[in-house]
This record gives C-alpha cells, sequence and structure tokens, in this order.
C-alpha cells in the first residue's frame, strides 16, 4: 500500500536557524531517506521551496485566478513529501516516527486511493 507522509512545519527564517542546525537537519533528512530507500519501500522524496516561492491558481465562473502564495495561511506550511509503498498503516506510522520533521513539526499519513501510471489510472487497493 501506497503512502504519502506529508511533512508541515513552521517555515524557518535565515535568522532562526543557524548554520549547524541547518546542516544537522540536512544530515537527519539524508538518513531517513536513505533508510527508506536501503528498505525498499521510498517511491519519492520531494523537499518543496518554502511558501514565499508558492503561487496559487484557481479557476471561479471560468476566470483563471492567480494568487501568490500558498492557499492557506497557516503557522505551518507543507513543506515536503515521502510517498512509501508499505505493507500497512502500522509500517508507515513507523516510519513516520522516525521522520526528523516529527520532532518539530507534523507527518500527515495519507494513503494512496489511485496514482498514473504508465499511461492508465491504477486503484491503490
Amino acid at each position: 500500500m501506497r503512502y504519502a507522509l506529508l511533512i508541515h512545519y513552521p517555515q524557518p527564517t535565515v535568522s532562526t536557524l543557524s548554520e549547524e542546525e541547518i546542516r544537522a537537519g540536512m544530515a537527519a533528512f539524508h538518513a531517513y531517506a536513505t533508510a527508506l530507500d536501503q528498505a525498499g519501500v521510498l517511491r519519492s522524496a520531494e523537499v518543496l521551496q518554502t511558501v514565499a516561492s508558492a503561487t496559487s491558481v484557481s479557476v471561479r465562473q471560468g476566470a483563471l485566478q492567480v494568487q501568490d502564495g500558498p492557499f492557506a495561511d497557516t503557522r505551518e506550511a507543507f513543506a515536503g513529501i515521502f510517498m512509501v509503498d508499505v505493507p500497512d498503516l502500522d509500517a508507515a506510522l513507523a516510519w513516520a516516527e522516525r521522520c526528523p520533521a516529527a520532532q518539530w513539526g507534523t507527518v500527515e499519513i495519507r494513503p494512496s486511493a489511485v496514482r498514473f501510471e504508465q499511461g492508465t489510472w491504477v486503484s491503490a487497493t
């Protein structure tokens, strides 16, 4: 079963993190991604740029609306995703617990419903 481990945490600023903290965080995420990969469960991993680079798009009554920034103004921001393929929710929980972001933010676990693969939609169940 595929699960998305959605990483949410407060967006740090240059003044809130030291170079040492940044290096330690990068090393922790590298070790985590490597462990997922070596276990054969990692399908993809993406770290997103900060919300300052976000653009939100919607279409209302046929008109395109473009907004700088994220859709929601919240304390925590969606910062990245690890897509894993594990036997069940318990396994996904175990991997989420090991995610470095769980120590200062939230890791949301969401099962995949369908995926687009080789030109067709495939049910996750």
